[in-house]
């Protein structure tokens, strides 16, 4: 294995089992940009504190800046053979300053380093996740706004309730992920960088230098959303992945929300609905059936959200246990974060696309709300209180012609008023069968205050 940051203490080399076992250079090496930033910050502060020199700095900033222009560029060379992504860079830097770089770890841990690489990566994934989250709800508002005049049926338990706008039903998912936006916005403001708690204790250094550095390096990279704030209690700040644990879940509530849309979309495109069609570019074949066109990507938008709970679970499970303050265990909190930004990450993408090309099949719609009136059943009660009828009585009538309407094969339609006056001498045919029309019907729900839902920004 590559040079460590530790040893002089052991008298055995590690078992290469151990290495490889310990190791979490292949998945936290997505951390080098910001733990250059965190060194450039480092550095800063140790020059102030009379650590370094001004030769010294200029000379580490110099060769910090260079590292960091590689990774950006993806022409950074990362070593699987090192412990974790901090010797990957230091080793690099060796190369470059030689035995300056003896110097770089002074007041320095990795418990602290890693806690604000991980806010710094997080802040970053945030702001890109709560972008595709608007992109995804300007898409459902055009798609809503171009489908303005459609009404479908609404459902509760999976079966036909009441009459509602699709233009409603697509801004009710903009709804949930204006919810989403939100969350992740607070988390976002909510993180809070410090250095300087070490290991566990603190450092010899005063904080009145952390604040300065960090401002000043804060200033220098532009970093806007950057908050810092003094170490108020070092046992904490090494050992907190409140963070972490917040931002999963609120990924799980997301993922729950293109869950339900995708399984939605995934019924609606069945052949037994057949109110809305995928595009072909969307959509996948079988291997077998030459027929088939299957909704794959909704499907494991679908599947993917039993994975972000997965990941929630397990830093949680992970947490619960550990002692003050900073354990290994706490490694193994970044595959389940950075799986969950991935994740969203791609349905976001993939669903603004997908939807974007949803295509409806309004004579189906139409169809199917033509061959159910009990869609107007409530419409019917209503009516009837509006002639006087308590709204049991209401109930009561209208749930026996609903029952008499299916037993006789017959619509409510097509039956005259003696018909109807065996349900309540007030129902009579010439004013209901103007009350069961879609438009009239969603119209008449005045208590809902419809508005130009616009994405949070």
């Amino acid at each position: 294995m590559a040079k460590k940051l530790w040893g002089g203490r052991f008298g055995k080399k590690t078992d290469p089992l151990v290495e490889e076992f310990t190791k979490s250079i292949h998945y936290d090496y997505k951390l080098a940009e910001y733990d250059v930033y965190g060194s450039l910050m480092h550095i800063k502060i140790l020059k102030k504190a009379d650590f370094l020199s001004i030769t010294e700095y200029n000379k580490l900033h110099k060769a910090f800046s260079n590292i960091l222009d590689k990774i950006k560029s993806g022409t950074f060379k990362y070593d699987n053979a090192c412990e974790d992504i901090h010797t990957n860079i230091q080793n690099v830097l060796e190369k470059e300053v030689k035995s300056l770089v003896l110097k770089l770890h002074t007041a320095r841990s990795r418990n602290d380093q890693v806690v604000f690489d991980l806010k710094m990566f997080s802040k970053d994934k945030l702001l890109d996740i709560r972008e595709l989250c608007l992109n995804l709800q300007k898409t459902l508002l055009e798609m809503a706004k171009e489908n303005i005049d459609i009404t479908i049926p609404g459902y509760t338990h999976l079966q036909h309730a009441q009459l509602v706008y699709l233009s409603d039903y697509l801004r009710s998912y903009c709804n949930m992920l204006n919810r989403d936006y939100k969350r992740l916005y607070t988390l976002s403001d909510n993180i809070k960088f410090t250095l300087g708690a070490g290991a566990l204790a603190g450092a010899p250094i005063s904080s009145k230098f952390y604040n300065e550095a960090i401002k000043e390096v804060i200033k220098e990279l532009d970093f806007k959303e950057i908050q810092f704030e003094a170490v108020e209690n070092s046992l904490d700040t090494v050992s907190d992945r409140d963070f972490v644990i917040e931002i999963l879940s609120a990924l799980s509530i997301m993922g729950m929300h293109l869950s339900r849309l995708s399984e939605d979309l995934i019924i609606w495109s069945t052949k037994e609905f057949g109110f809305v069609e995928i595009d072909d570019a969307f959509a996948t074949g079988s291997s077998l059936m030459p027929q088939k066109k299957n909704p794959d990507v909704l499907e494991l938008i679908r599947g993917y959200s039993g994975v972000l709970y997965g990941n929630l679970v397990s830093v949680l499970t992970t947490m619960k246990g550990l002692p003050l303050t900073y354990n290994r265990d706490m490694q193994l909190d970044k595959p389940p974060l950075f799986s969950s930004f991935e994740i969203i990450e791609k349905e976001l993408k993939v669903l603004e696309k997908l939807i974007a090309t949803l295509k409806w099949n309004k004579k189906t719609i139409a169809k199917a709300i033509e061959n159910d009136e009990t869609l107007y059943a409530t419409d019917l009660v209503y009516y009837l209180i509006g002639k006087g009828e308590p709204f049991k009585n209401a109930h009561d009538s209208v749930g026996k012609l609903v029952r008499y309407s299916l037993n006789k094969n017959k619509k409510i339609k097509e039956m005259n008023d003696l018909e109807l006056k065996q349900f309540s001498d007030k129902l009579k045919h010439s004013e209901i069968i103007k009350l069961m029309d879609p438009l009239v019907s969603v119209k008449s729900r005045i208590s809902v205050k419809r508005k130009n839902l616009k994405p949070r920004t």
